[in-house]
């Protein structure tokens, strides 16, 4: 079972970010409330970082995937286990 938790916090915008926000949110904007808004953005920043680090772990198994063949070497368990862990 999974637990919820909910966080209010206050945030202070002033001048051009304010006026951003405001024409964001409400009867002509694509958010009902500042909420919202701040969640889909919470939401976006959480998804790009997972898609960056997706991102990294392809190009690095694209680069070891694109090594010759004869450098691979049999390792036992054990042997990968140890070397890990060091």
């Amino acid at each position: 079972m999974s637990r919820t938790t909910t966080t209010t916090m206050t945030v202070r915008l002033r001048g051009p970010l304010s006026d951003f926000v405001a024409a964001n949110v409400g009867e002509h904007g694509d958010y009902e409330n500042v909420s919202e808004y701040v969640r889909d953005l919470i939401r976006r920043d959480k998804e790009r970082k997972e898609q960056e680090a997706f991102d990294r772990l392809k190009a690095e198994l694209a680069h070891a995937f694109a090594a010759p063949e004869n450098s691979y070497r049999p390792l036992a368990a054990a042997d990968v286990i140890a070397r890990n862990r060091g």
